[in-house]
């Protein structure tokens, strides 16, 4: 079997001899010529019907090449038949909601996952129920009507596990979607214990330049013919430029995640050693939920780390105003190194109670480690702690 480093490299490209190129091509194009009206019609047809392609694209709206192979990239990395790429991750994840309202009304979600996520389902915008369950709750809140399981793993921002392949099994006939952003397929591969989608934010660790905005579900090709109704219908489609860079950033994929994961494990245990520093979330330490799974379902730990300072809140928004070489700022996976305070970004929208319930407090900071030399961050990361235990001390 072709491993995962390879397949990075190469996916998404099996048509570039034949047209002569070695490197995507970009097709801008918003609309395309129709010579023949009963081919434009059939195609039309197919494609507002979900089809993957057809003879003539017609509409940008509905189908693009250069979108088509980054699908065909992200298929070929998760092992399943189909993607379906978006402009963005919520978008994608709009997508399979709406889709899942053919099915039922309600939807079991396990806390925590990304802030805006549970914000969508929270307040009902997609016209679903969502009920808030604990992984071991799933067989039991079943109902006629539950269109989908969710869940996030690792969680954001906590990184805590969650048993994927127990999870399908809960939930029976009903179709499990695992947000699989921090992990990415170098890590973890759901489809293949049984997810029925597979969402990534793709602005995040798939482009990995902080320059895309994109989002994709991988799934079966029955699956994906309903996303592509909703995409085509809603126009959440991914631009061809922005499916040109995605595609161009996947070849470093696994280059990059194993650099940030060897940076993260060197800073993680430096973190859990440091006087400021409360506790340290991160799934090499053994200190998030089910880190059994590491070796198992996650070929490892990943390169996000959430930290709790002693001093509380004010020591929090002092590390995030001290570090130099770190950027202050929401969103991960990129080659450099982020660091953000989930309770007051990403997760603000999230009900405070169930904030605290999931172990989002004030003192919480997620540390995104990119792909620098590792003793530079941590001489950044040092000095703005030793600030902040020199502060509370004073």
């Amino acid at each position: 079997m072709t491993r995962i480093e390879t397949l990075a490299v190469h996916a998404g490209r099996e048509d570039f001899i034949a047209l002569g190129v070695n490197a995507p091509p970009i097709d801008l194009s918003t609309t395309y010529p129709v010579t023949d009206l009963d081919v434009g019609t059939a195609s039309f047809d197919a494609l507002v019907g979900g089809a993957a392609s057809a003879a003539n694209p017609i509409y940008a709206r509905l189908h693009n090449p250069t979108v088509g192979r980054v699908e065909q990239a992200m298929a070929t990395l998760e092992a399943t038949e189909a993607c379906v790429a978006f402009g963005s991750g919520m978008a994608a994840l709009t997508a399979v909601l709406m889709d899942a309202r053919s099915r039922g009304g309600h939807v079991l979600v396990v806390r925590p996952l990304y802030g805006t996520s549970d914000h969508l389902l929270a307040s009902g915008l997609c016209g679903l129920e969502a009920e808030f369950v604990e992984t071991g709750d799933i067989a039991a809140r079943l109902r006629a009507d539950t269109a989908l399981v969710m869940i996030e793993t690792p969680a954001n921002p906590t990184l805590d596990l969650v048993d994927i392949a127990a999870v399908v099994a809960s939930a029976g006939a009903v179709p499990v979607l695992v947000d699989s952003t921090f992990a990415t397929p170098v890590l973890q591969q759901p489809a293949r214990l049984g997810a029925a989608y597979v969402l990534h934010s793709a602005t995040k660790f798939l482009s990995g330049h902080g320059d895309v905005m994109a989002g994709i579900v991988c799934c079966s090709e029955q699956r994906a013919r309903g996303l592509r109704v909703v995409r085509a219908a809603t126009g959440a489609l991914l631009h061809p430029f922005g499916a040109y860079l995605l595609h161009r950033g996947l070849p470093t994929l696994a280059l990059r995640v194993e650099r940030a994961q060897a940076n993260a494990i060197v800073l993680a245990a430096r973190l859990a050693e440091h006087p400021a520093v409360a506790k340290v979330h991160f799934p090499g330490l053994g200190t998030v939920r089910n880190a059994h799974l590491l070796g198992s379902q996650m070929a490892g730990p990943g390169s996000l780390i959430a930290f709790e300072l002693v001093a509380g809140y004010e020591a929090a928004a002092a590390v995030m105003s001290l570090v130099r070489l770190m950027t202050p700022a929401v969103s991960l996976g990129s080659v450099d190194t982020l660091i953000q305070h989930p309770a007051g970004l990403t997760h603000r929208v999230v009900d405070p109670a169930a904030r605290e319930a999931n172990g989002i407090g004030p003192a919480l900071l997620r540390l995104s480690v990119g792909i620098e030399q590792v003793e530079d961050l941590w001489v950044d990361l040092r000095q703005a702690l030793d600030a902040v235990r020199l502060s509370a001390a004073a």
